[in-house]
Protein backbone atom coordinates (compact mmCIF):
# COMPACT_ATOMS: atom_id res chain seq x y z
CA UNK A 1 0.00 0.00 0.00
CA UNK A 2 1.36 3.43 -0.99
CA UNK A 3 2.17 5.69 1.95
CA UNK A 4 0.52 9.13 2.04
CA UNK A 5 2.56 11.99 0.63
CA UNK A 6 3.61 14.37 3.38
CA UNK A 7 3.07 17.40 1.12
CA UNK A 8 -0.61 16.42 0.82
CA UNK A 9 -1.14 16.93 4.57
CA UNK A 10 -2.57 20.13 5.99
CA UNK A 11 -1.07 21.35 9.26
CA UNK A 12 -4.08 20.04 11.20
CA UNK A 13 -3.58 16.61 9.61
CA UNK A 14 0.10 16.67 10.49
CA UNK A 15 -0.83 17.53 14.08
CA UNK A 16 -3.22 14.54 14.10
CA UNK A 17 -0.39 12.32 12.87
CA UNK A 18 1.85 13.53 15.70
CA UNK A 19 -0.88 12.69 18.19
CA UNK A 20 -1.22 9.22 16.67
CA UNK A 21 2.54 8.73 17.05
CA UNK A 22 2.47 9.88 20.67
CA UNK A 23 4.42 13.04 19.90
CA UNK A 24 3.83 16.54 21.32
CA UNK A 25 1.87 18.90 19.08
CA UNK A 26 4.75 21.32 18.51
CA UNK A 27 6.53 18.66 16.44
CA UNK A 28 4.05 19.28 13.62
CA UNK A 29 5.17 22.92 13.46
CA UNK A 30 8.80 21.87 13.37
CA UNK A 31 8.14 19.53 10.45
CA UNK A 32 6.06 22.20 8.66
CA UNK A 33 8.90 24.73 8.94
CA UNK A 34 11.50 22.19 7.89
CA UNK A 35 9.59 21.22 4.74
CA UNK A 36 8.36 24.57 3.49
CA UNK A 37 10.90 27.07 4.77
CA UNK A 38 14.09 25.10 5.29
CA UNK A 39 13.34 22.97 2.20
CA UNK A 40 14.25 19.66 3.79
CA UNK A 41 13.51 16.79 1.42
CA UNK A 42 13.56 13.78 3.74
CA UNK A 43 12.68 12.94 7.31
CA UNK A 44 16.31 12.19 8.08
CA UNK A 45 17.26 15.74 7.02
CA UNK A 46 15.11 17.33 9.75
CA UNK A 47 17.73 17.66 12.46
CA UNK A 48 15.36 19.39 14.89
CA UNK A 49 13.52 16.09 15.33
CA UNK A 50 14.71 13.19 17.50
CA UNK A 51 16.02 10.21 15.55
CA UNK A 52 13.12 8.05 16.72
CA UNK A 53 10.55 10.44 15.22
CA UNK A 54 12.47 10.69 11.95
CA UNK A 55 12.32 6.91 11.71
CA UNK A 56 8.59 6.95 12.51
CA UNK A 57 7.99 9.48 9.74
CA UNK A 58 9.79 7.27 7.26
CA UNK A 59 7.39 4.48 8.21
CA UNK A 60 4.25 6.62 8.00
CA UNK A 61 4.66 9.06 5.09
CA UNK A 62 6.48 9.54 1.81
CA UNK A 63 8.69 12.56 1.09
CA UNK A 64 9.58 11.53 -2.47
CA UNK A 65 6.70 13.11 -4.42
CA UNK A 66 8.50 13.27 -7.74
CA UNK A 67 11.80 12.14 -9.22
CA UNK A 68 13.62 14.13 -11.92
CA UNK A 69 14.37 11.84 -14.85
CA UNK A 70 15.50 14.33 -17.50
CA UNK A 71 16.58 17.96 -17.51
CA UNK A 72 17.09 20.11 -20.61
CA UNK A 73 18.44 23.66 -20.70
CA UNK A 74 17.93 26.23 -23.44
CA UNK A 75 20.93 27.43 -25.42
CA UNK A 76 21.11 30.65 -23.38
CA UNK A 77 20.80 28.72 -20.12
CA UNK A 78 17.89 30.85 -18.95
CA UNK A 79 15.18 28.21 -19.31
CA UNK A 80 15.35 24.76 -17.72
CA UNK A 81 12.72 22.10 -18.35
CA UNK A 82 12.54 19.07 -16.07
CA UNK A 83 10.63 15.85 -16.65
CA UNK A 84 9.45 14.28 -13.39
CA UNK A 85 8.25 10.78 -12.61
CA UNK A 86 5.51 10.56 -9.98
CA UNK A 87 5.09 7.74 -7.45
CA UNK A 88 2.77 5.80 -9.77
CA UNK A 89 5.14 6.18 -12.77
CA UNK A 90 3.05 8.92 -14.41
CA UNK A 91 5.05 11.83 -15.85
CA UNK A 92 4.84 15.61 -15.78
CA UNK A 93 7.01 18.51 -16.91
CA UNK A 94 7.75 21.82 -15.21
CA UNK A 95 9.93 24.77 -16.21
CA UNK A 96 12.26 27.17 -14.41
CA UNK A 97 12.78 30.51 -16.16
CA UNK A 98 15.52 32.97 -15.28
CA UNK A 99 14.76 36.65 -15.86
CA UNK A 100 16.86 39.65 -14.78
CA UNK A 101 15.02 40.12 -11.50
CA UNK A 102 12.71 37.09 -11.37
CA UNK A 103 12.93 33.35 -11.04
CA UNK A 104 9.63 32.04 -12.36
CA UNK A 105 8.39 28.45 -12.10
CA UNK A 106 5.82 27.12 -14.55
CA UNK A 107 4.17 24.11 -12.89
CA UNK A 108 1.68 21.45 -13.97
CA UNK A 109 -1.70 20.66 -12.44
CA UNK A 110 -2.39 17.40 -14.27
CA UNK A 111 -0.49 14.65 -16.06
CA UNK A 112 -1.67 15.32 -19.58
CA UNK A 113 -4.86 17.32 -20.17
CA UNK A 114 -8.42 16.53 -21.14
CA UNK A 115 -9.27 19.84 -22.79
CA UNK A 116 -8.06 18.72 -26.22
CA UNK A 117 -6.84 22.09 -27.52
CA UNK A 118 -5.53 21.28 -30.99
CA UNK A 119 -2.45 23.52 -30.90
CA UNK A 120 -1.24 22.33 -27.48
CA UNK A 121 1.14 19.39 -27.07
CA UNK A 122 -0.29 18.57 -23.64
CA UNK A 123 -3.82 18.56 -25.05
CA UNK A 124 -2.65 16.22 -27.78
CA UNK A 125 -1.65 13.72 -25.04
CA UNK A 126 -5.07 13.42 -23.41
CA UNK A 127 -5.62 13.33 -19.65
CA UNK A 128 -3.71 10.79 -17.56
CA UNK A 129 -4.74 11.97 -14.09
CA UNK A 130 -5.08 14.92 -11.74
CA UNK A 131 -2.16 15.83 -9.51
CA UNK A 132 -2.66 15.91 -5.76
CA UNK A 133 -2.15 19.17 -3.89
CA UNK A 134 1.17 17.83 -2.63
CA UNK A 135 2.37 17.02 -6.14
CA UNK A 136 1.51 20.57 -7.20
CA UNK A 137 3.51 21.92 -4.28
CA UNK A 138 6.41 19.52 -4.73
CA UNK A 139 7.29 21.04 -8.11
CA UNK A 140 7.83 24.44 -6.49
CA UNK A 141 9.82 22.95 -3.62
CA UNK A 142 12.08 21.08 -6.04
CA UNK A 143 13.06 24.23 -7.92
CA UNK A 144 13.28 26.21 -4.68
CA UNK A 145 16.02 23.77 -3.59
CA UNK A 146 17.76 24.12 -6.95
CA UNK A 147 17.78 27.91 -6.66
CA UNK A 148 18.82 27.84 -2.99
CA UNK A 149 22.11 26.23 -4.04
CA UNK A 150 23.01 29.64 -5.53
CA UNK A 151 21.37 31.70 -2.77
CA UNK A 152 18.40 32.46 -5.01
CA UNK A 153 14.69 31.90 -4.49
CA UNK A 154 11.46 31.43 -6.41
CA UNK A 155 9.86 34.81 -7.07
CA UNK A 156 6.83 33.82 -9.18
CA UNK A 157 4.75 30.72 -9.85
CA UNK A 158 2.50 30.25 -12.88
CA UNK A 159 0.13 27.29 -13.09
CA UNK A 160 0.43 27.19 -16.86
CA UNK A 161 2.16 23.87 -17.37
CA UNK A 162 0.49 20.59 -18.20
CA UNK A 163 -3.23 20.41 -17.48
CA UNK A 164 -6.24 22.64 -16.90
CA UNK A 165 -5.99 23.93 -13.29
CA UNK A 166 -9.73 24.56 -12.97
CA UNK A 167 -10.42 20.95 -13.98
CA UNK A 168 -8.53 19.98 -10.80
CA UNK A 169 -9.85 22.88 -8.78
CA UNK A 170 -9.78 21.63 -5.18
CA UNK A 171 -6.33 20.08 -5.33
CA UNK A 172 -4.77 23.07 -7.08
CA UNK A 173 -6.30 25.62 -4.71
CA UNK A 174 -5.37 23.51 -1.68
CA UNK A 175 -1.78 23.37 -2.88
CA UNK A 176 -1.61 27.08 -3.65
CA UNK A 177 -3.05 27.95 -0.26
CA UNK A 178 -0.10 26.21 1.40
CA UNK A 179 2.24 27.88 -1.06
CA UNK A 180 0.73 31.22 0.01
CA UNK A 181 0.47 30.46 3.75
CA UNK A 182 2.98 32.65 5.69
CA UNK A 183 3.56 29.72 8.05
CA UNK A 184 4.31 27.42 5.09
CA UNK A 185 6.11 28.53 1.90
CA UNK A 186 4.95 32.13 2.32
CA UNK A 187 4.75 33.28 -1.31
CA UNK A 188 2.61 36.37 -1.90
CA UNK A 189 -0.67 35.59 -3.66
CA UNK A 190 -0.07 38.22 -6.32
CA UNK A 191 3.08 36.38 -7.39
CA UNK A 192 0.96 33.34 -8.28
CA UNK A 193 -1.00 33.08 -11.56
CA UNK A 194 -3.45 30.45 -12.78
CA UNK A 195 -4.37 30.02 -16.44
CA UNK A 196 -7.63 28.51 -17.69
CA UNK A 197 -9.05 27.86 -21.16
CA UNK A 198 -12.40 29.08 -19.90
CA UNK A 199 -14.34 26.89 -17.45
CA UNK A 200 -17.10 29.39 -16.69
CA UNK A 201 -18.46 27.97 -13.38
CA UNK A 202 -14.96 27.72 -11.94
CA UNK A 203 -14.09 31.28 -12.99
CA UNK A 204 -17.15 32.50 -11.06
CA UNK A 205 -16.29 30.28 -8.10
CA UNK A 206 -12.74 31.61 -8.14
CA UNK A 207 -14.13 35.17 -8.10
CA UNK A 208 -16.53 34.41 -5.26
CA UNK A 209 -13.83 32.87 -3.06
CA UNK A 210 -11.95 36.16 -3.09
CA UNK A 211 -8.44 34.84 -3.48
CA UNK A 212 -5.73 37.26 -4.55
CA UNK A 213 -4.10 34.93 -7.07
CA UNK A 214 -3.85 36.31 -10.60
CA UNK A 215 -6.09 34.90 -13.32
CA UNK A 216 -5.19 34.42 -17.00
CA UNK A 217 -7.60 33.30 -19.72
CA UNK A 218 -6.37 31.41 -22.80
CA UNK A 219 -8.61 33.14 -25.33
CA UNK A 220 -6.86 33.10 -28.76
CA UNK A 221 -9.90 34.30 -30.74
CA UNK A 222 -13.37 35.74 -30.15
CA UNK A 223 -14.86 33.94 -33.14
CA UNK A 224 -16.96 31.07 -31.73
CA UNK A 225 -16.63 28.81 -34.76
CA UNK A 226 -12.85 29.18 -34.87
CA UNK A 227 -12.43 28.93 -31.11
CA UNK A 228 -14.56 25.77 -30.94
CA UNK A 229 -12.39 24.18 -33.64
CA UNK A 230 -9.25 24.87 -31.60
CA UNK A 231 -10.56 24.72 -28.02
CA UNK A 232 -13.39 22.17 -27.71
CA UNK A 233 -14.64 23.47 -24.33
CA UNK A 234 -15.82 26.56 -26.23
CA UNK A 235 -18.76 24.48 -27.49
CA UNK A 236 -19.97 24.26 -23.89
CA UNK A 237 -18.90 27.74 -22.80
CA UNK A 238 -18.89 29.99 -25.89
CA UNK A 239 -17.11 33.32 -26.07
CA UNK A 240 -19.94 35.52 -24.77
CA UNK A 241 -20.48 33.23 -21.77
CA UNK A 242 -16.75 33.17 -21.07
CA UNK A 243 -16.36 36.93 -21.31
CA UNK A 244 -19.46 37.36 -19.16
CA UNK A 245 -17.74 35.29 -16.47
CA UNK A 246 -14.60 37.40 -16.92
CA UNK A 247 -16.56 40.61 -16.41
CA UNK A 248 -18.14 39.05 -13.33
CA UNK A 249 -14.65 38.25 -12.02
CA UNK A 250 -13.47 41.84 -12.54
CA UNK A 251 -16.59 43.30 -10.87
CA UNK A 252 -16.43 40.87 -7.96
CA UNK A 253 -12.69 41.15 -7.25
CA UNK A 254 -11.90 44.61 -8.68
CA UNK A 255 -8.82 43.01 -10.12
CA UNK A 256 -7.42 43.07 -13.64
CA UNK A 257 -7.25 39.81 -15.52
CA UNK A 258 -5.01 38.75 -18.37
CA UNK A 259 -5.98 37.29 -21.74
CA UNK A 260 -3.47 35.03 -23.47
CA UNK A 261 -3.63 35.26 -27.27
CA UNK A 262 -1.44 32.95 -29.37
CA UNK A 263 -1.10 34.44 -32.84
CA UNK A 264 -1.34 31.87 -35.65
CA UNK A 265 -0.27 32.84 -39.16
CA UNK A 266 -3.32 33.40 -41.36
CA UNK A 267 -5.75 32.07 -38.74
CA UNK A 268 -6.38 34.66 -36.02
CA UNK A 269 -3.85 37.41 -36.66
CA UNK A 270 -5.56 39.84 -39.06
CA UNK A 271 -6.46 43.46 -38.36
CA UNK A 272 -10.12 42.38 -38.40
CA UNK A 273 -9.33 39.77 -35.71
CA UNK A 274 -7.67 42.47 -33.61
CA UNK A 275 -10.64 44.83 -34.04
CA UNK A 276 -13.06 42.05 -33.04
CA UNK A 277 -11.00 41.30 -29.95
CA UNK A 278 -10.84 44.98 -28.99
CA UNK A 279 -14.62 45.28 -29.41
CA UNK A 280 -15.29 42.31 -27.12
CA UNK A 281 -12.88 43.50 -24.42
CA UNK A 282 -13.83 47.18 -24.47
CA UNK A 283 -14.47 48.54 -21.00
CA UNK A 284 -13.07 45.52 -19.17
CA UNK A 285 -10.17 45.88 -16.74
CA UNK A 286 -7.77 43.58 -18.54
CA UNK A 287 -4.43 43.11 -20.28
CA UNK A 288 -3.67 41.06 -23.40
CA UNK A 289 -0.51 38.99 -23.72
CA UNK A 290 0.32 38.40 -27.38
CA UNK A 291 2.69 35.60 -28.34
CA UNK A 292 3.35 33.92 -31.70
CA UNK A 293 2.14 30.32 -31.50
CA UNK A 294 4.82 27.94 -30.31
CA UNK A 295 5.32 24.95 -32.64
CA UNK A 296 4.13 21.46 -31.69
CA UNK A 297 4.38 18.19 -33.62
CA UNK A 298 0.63 17.64 -33.73
CA UNK A 299 -0.37 21.04 -35.15
CA UNK A 300 0.69 22.13 -38.61
CA UNK A 301 0.17 25.91 -38.47
CA UNK A 302 2.90 28.38 -37.57
CA UNK A 303 3.19 31.40 -35.35
CA UNK A 304 2.69 34.83 -36.87
CA UNK A 305 5.68 36.84 -38.07
CA UNK A 306 7.05 39.92 -36.33
CA UNK A 307 5.24 42.39 -38.60
CA UNK A 308 1.87 40.71 -38.10
CA UNK A 309 2.36 40.61 -34.33
CA UNK A 310 3.25 44.30 -34.24
CA UNK A 311 0.31 45.25 -36.46
CA UNK A 312 -2.07 43.29 -34.21
CA UNK A 313 -0.62 45.03 -31.16
CA UNK A 314 -1.02 48.43 -32.81
CA UNK A 315 -4.74 47.83 -33.39
CA UNK A 316 -5.29 46.88 -29.75
CA UNK A 317 -3.38 49.91 -28.50
CA UNK A 318 -5.34 52.20 -30.85
CA UNK A 319 -8.48 50.84 -29.19
CA UNK A 320 -7.06 51.46 -25.69
CA UNK A 321 -6.63 47.76 -24.92
CA UNK A 322 -3.37 47.33 -22.96
CA UNK A 323 -1.19 44.62 -24.45
CA UNK A 324 2.29 43.16 -24.33
CA UNK A 325 4.16 41.09 -26.88
CA UNK A 326 5.54 38.37 -24.67
CA UNK A 327 9.11 37.17 -25.05
CA UNK A 328 9.22 33.54 -26.17
CA UNK A 329 11.35 31.34 -23.94
CA UNK A 330 12.77 27.84 -24.33
CA UNK A 331 11.20 27.15 -27.72
CA UNK A 332 14.05 24.98 -28.97
CA UNK A 333 13.65 22.64 -25.97
CA UNK A 334 9.84 22.56 -26.20
CA UNK A 335 9.52 24.48 -22.94
CA UNK A 336 7.27 27.27 -24.24
CA UNK A 337 3.56 27.73 -23.65
CA UNK A 338 1.63 24.83 -25.15
CA UNK A 339 4.74 22.73 -25.76
CA UNK A 340 4.91 20.62 -22.59
CA UNK A 341 4.37 16.90 -23.07
CA UNK A 342 5.94 13.66 -21.86
CA UNK A 343 7.81 11.34 -24.17
CA UNK A 344 10.32 9.54 -22.00
CA UNK A 345 11.37 5.92 -22.22
CA UNK A 346 13.46 4.36 -19.48
CA UNK A 347 16.90 3.21 -20.64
Amino acid sequence: MQKPLIYDLKLSELEALMKKLGQPGFRAGQIWTAIFQNLRESAQDISTLPKSLRNQLDEEVCFNALTPVREISSEDGRTVKTLFKLQDEELIEAVLMYYDDRRTICISSQSGCGMGCTFCATGQMGLRRNLTSGEVLAQVLYFARVLAENDEHVTNVVVMGMGEPFNNYENVMDGLDRLNDPKAFGMGARRITLSTVGLVPEIKRFADEGTQYNLAISLHTVDDTLRSSMIPINKKYPVNALLGACRYYVRRTRRRLTFEYALIEGVNDSAADAEALAHKLRGMQCHVNLIPLNPTKGFGSHGSGVDKVQAFSNVLEANNIPCTVRVRRGIEIQAGCGQLATSYESP
